[in-house]
């Protein structure tokens, strides 16, 4: 008999191999899992950002012009990536392609529109319309290109930075907003945050065999902000502050990037780390244009150095 015609044994998957099948013991391991991380993760957020506000029954808010829309980045950053690792998930699961991305992309969209019943109850905030609206966009916006081209090459990220507030009435309004800690700060600071689309150019052209890794970014941030709508507000005496002589801005940059996940690595637990890691914008140069008629240039976008290239007066 030839070595060919013998018994032929199926070689099972490891552990972060994704199933070639459809596995019922991984869907349920991935949907307990989600549950039980995704209640610990509210139970977080709800001690860290509600907590300290009454609750009220439910209702809705237009906050479409608060913060100068950066919450709303957050919003579709966030789902974007949630969309990102479920589709993942049921991928490892078995699931079939067409599952697997739309499941992705309504979890997605579940998990991060499940805040809005955390915000329609509490007094201090209320659902918004706008929040699910920007859900919306960031799990389409996956969707979207895995249908088009089974990989994502515009990618949503999140960069924040150090923001040193002067000791004194800013400093002490910016610790009541944004927390006093460095999570509440990482969560909560608008001014030290920045939302950037992250486009992949070696996507477009297979033809290229190095560097496929490398990113262009496009960013947005906004700085001095003291309030949702305006820089008012009442301090802990009952005294009206008005800080409106602090110009609001937005910036836009332009910087250089990593996909992570284009990085060689043969790894499975590597692999696994680079897409965590994929979240988050490569610290970089960059170049910035702001509403308050500067252009600066960044030598690292993390750190608070900068180089003023021209200032409107």
């Amino acid at each position: 008999m030839k070595a060919e015609d013998g018994p032929s044994f199926a070689r099972h998957p490891t552990f972060l191999e994704s199933s070639q099948s459809y596995n019922k013991k991984r869907f349920a391991t991935v949907l307990g899992g989600t549950v039980g991380t995704y209640s610990l993760a509210l139970v977080g957020l709800n001690s860290l950002w509600y907590a300290g506000y009454p609750r009220t029954k439910f209702h809705w808010f237009n906050d479409i012009g608060e913060w100068n829309q950066m919450d709303k980045m957050g919003h579709c950053q966030t789902a974007y990536f949630e969309s990102v690792w479920s589709y993942q998930l049921y991928k490892w699961t078995g699931a079939k392609p067409t599952k697997a991305i739309i499941g992705g992309a309504v979890t997605g969209l579940l998990l991060q529109s499940t805040i809005e019943v955390f915000d329609g109850f509490s007094e201090k905030w209320g659902a918004s319309a706008g929040d699910l609206t920007f859900n919306t966009v960031g799990s389409l916006m996956f969707l979207w290109q895995e249908f088009a081209w089974h990989e994502q090459r515009f990618q949503l990220k999140f960069s924040p930075h150090i923001e040193n507030y002067k000791k004194g009435q800013l400093a002490d309004r910016a610790k009541d907003l944004y927390g006093a800690n460095f999570i509440q700060s990482f969560l909560k600071d608008y001014n030290a945050q920045t939302y950037w689309l992250s486009i992949n150019p070696a996507s477009f052209n297979r033809n290229q065999k190095h560097a496929r890794w490398i990113n262009i970014s496009l960013g947005y941030g906004a700085g001095n902000m003291y309030g949702g709508f305006d820089n008012t507000w009442t301090d802990k005496q009952g005294q009206s502050i008005n800080r409106n002589d602090i110009k609001r801005y937005r910036s836009f940059l332009l910087s250089f990037d990593c996909d992570f996940t284009k990085i060689p690595c043969h790894n499975r637990t590597g692999k696994l780390f680079l897409g965590l890691l994929n979240i988050f914008k490569l610290p970089a140069p960059a170049l910035e244009v702001n509403t308050l008629g500067q252009v600066i240039f960044h030598p690292l976008y993390f750190l608070n150095w900068e180089v003023p290239l021209y200032i409107k007066k």
